[in-house]
């Protein structure tokens, strides 16, 4: 409550996205589009929708922080499993693996920080 009496409103905090309006951007993978619905730069933190097409790949990387995804179209293989469409896949930070998408994929990912890609055989 306000000194005058009157009832304190608080702030309105919440940024909605229209993610139609977001023009879809390739990234450095053949084959795979983006959006990026939400980021920080000071810390990484992301959210990231992605479609990646028949075949598309997403060679072997580290997550350095916890890395979710969830699965809205096709799915999501690597050497521990598969994802698929209305499921969802959460990896400790420190995980790494390849990640394939054999049908072609639609996702939304959540980063605490960003992925890095390391060579197959690095410690």
């Amino acid at each position: 409550m306000n000194s005058d009496g009157s009832v304190k409103i608080p702030a309105r905090n919440a940024n909605y996205v229209k993610i139609d309006e977001i023009p879809w951007e390739t990234t450095r993978l053949p084959g795979s589009e983006r959006k990026v619905l939400y980021h920080d730069p000071a810390t990484g933190a992301s959210t990231v929708l992605f479609r990646m097409a028949p075949g598309g790949v997403v060679p072997f990387h580290e997550h350095p922080e916890l890395e979710q995804t969830y699965m809205l179209e096709g799915r999501l293989v690597d050497d521990e499993g598969e994802c698929t469409a209305g499921n969802f896949v959460w990896r400790p930070g420190g995980s790494r693996h390849t990640a394939y998408c054999p049908d072609g994929a639609l996702f939304i990912a959540f980063f605490q920080k960003p992925s890095r890609p390391i060579k197959e055989g690095d410690a």
